[in-house]
């Protein structure tokens, strides 16, 4: 087991640089299938959850090969088998091959996907989806068998702008007979990206990035070169470690429209910002007030962010409340973060969070992902000594998270127990 060993206290300055998006990645990843030519996809980020899709694709028999940031996929000699649950469970992503194989064979058998614990995400929603494409749906305890003998165009609406819906429906509908139209589509810009290597691969999508994104089936995907965008919740990530410790910390190759709904809360703070072409300059202000903030679908404030976010608030002078709408059990982290001496109370799905307090270091668990995020940023603020288990969470989404920090000024350690 991992452990990260944190010195707190310290001012962080100089450049990270933000990796290609784990969320456009994962599902890159599944639709590069869908070709029988090579596609090559570059800025990969180097994180647990791509290291398992490439599991996945290797049991398939793909031919995958990883050059630096960049992976090589050849699927024409894959084999459409089951893919058992010590593959699936590693990452929620993985249903993404349950869209990526329909498309391609007409069928799939897998087991149900693995994640974080953040709450209840079912798959309804694309199973409504493949539905209407044609495919009939078979369960059996954890295990779905999804298969058509013809997928067909339809027009779909999603009760919720799911964005893996909308990205698995988009990728079982590339080949299908006739048009698919998704109505209430999410819109984030991760769907933008898969989209875009579709349709460099010769697939027919217009919309992506709006509430309605049209597929005209095509009967063949080819060969192409294809890049991830920069990952805005990574961005995210240390944009708000900049407010809490930073003193002109550069967070550097993004895109600043993606992390628009963060940087015009962290202003309404009170925290200086300046905002270039691809880069954001960010220092903790000398005072700092509270905001409200609730999570919404993009271009809202996203969920992945408001745990991050919510070690900022403690710094802030009154009252801040954090309204999460998509996910249940996203305050996870809070009860680590009262232990390290915030006060953040918890009614229904709104954190109420008094500030300023001091942050202490202290022992704690990163319960999911950006749980994890939270408390590596609330150590590297508090005073002392922090202790954070559980690490692979955090490792599943951040590249080089104690390189980068390190880089900064950090005092952090990764360590194997």
């Amino acid at each position: 087991m991992k452990v990260l060993e944190i010195e707190g206290g310290k001012t962080l300055s100089g450049t990270i640089r933000i990796s290609g998006a784990k969320n456009s990645a994962v599902a890159l990843i599944p639709a590069a299938i869908l070709s029988d030519e090579e596609v090559t996809i570059c800025n990969i980020p180097e994180i647990t959850d791509t290291e398992a899709l490439c599991e996945i694709l290797k049991y398939l028999g793909a031919d995958v090969q990883r050059a630096s940031e960049s992976i090589v996929i050849k699927s024409s000699k894959i084999t459409n088998q089951e893919i058992p649950a010590s593959l699936s469970k590693k990452l929620r992503a993985s249903y993404y091959f349950m869209g990526a194989l329909l498309g391609k064979y007409g069928r799939v058998k897998m087991r149900f996907p693995g994640g974080c614990s953040i709450g209840s995400r079912p798959i309804n929603l694309h199973l409504k989806g493949f539905e209407a494409l044609g495919a009939t749906i078979t369960e059996k305890g954890n295990c779905y068998v999804v298969e058509a003998d013809e997928l067909h165009g339809a027009e779909i609406y999603l009760d919720f702008a799911s964005v893996g819906a909308t990205i698995n429906i988009m990728l079982a509908s590339v080949k299908a007979k006739g048009t698919t139209i998704i109505d209430n589509a999410a819109k984030e810009p991760e769907i933008v990206n898969v989209a875009t290597l579709l349709n460099n691969m010769g697939a027919k999508i217009t919309g992506a990035g709006t509430s309605t994104i049209k597929i005209r089936g095509v009967e063949k995907l080819g060969s192409c070169f294809h890049e991830v965008i920069p990952d805005r919740i990574e961005a995210g990530t240390y944009i708000i470690l900049g407010a809490c410790c930073g003193d002109n910390l550069k967070v550097d190759n993004i895109i600043p429209e993606h992390v628009e709904a963060l940087t015009s809360k962290l202003k309404e703070a009170g925290v200086p910002l300046k905002i270039g072409t691809d880069y954001v300059l960010v220092s903790k202000p000398k005072k700092a007030k509270a905001v409200h903030v609730r999570t919404q679908t993009y271009p809202g404030f996203p969920t992945d962010l408001q745990q991050p976010l919510s070690v900022f608030l403690t710094q802030c002078e009154g009252k801040s409340k954090v309204e999460e709408t998509i996910y249940e059990n996203r305050f996870m982290h809070i009860p680590y973060l009262n232990q390290m001496g915030a006060d953040i109370r918890i009614k229904n799905q709104t954190a109420t969070i008094v500030g300023p307090t001091e942050l202490v270091g202290s022992n704690v668990v990163a319960t999911d992902l950006r749980a994890g995020a939270s408390l590596v940023i609330a150590a590297l603020l508090g005073k002392g000594k922090s202790k954070i288990t559980n690490v692979e969470h955090i490792l599943r989404g951040y590249e080089q998270i104690v390189e980068k920090l390190t880089n900064v000024g950090a005092n952090i350690k990764e360590r194997e127990i």
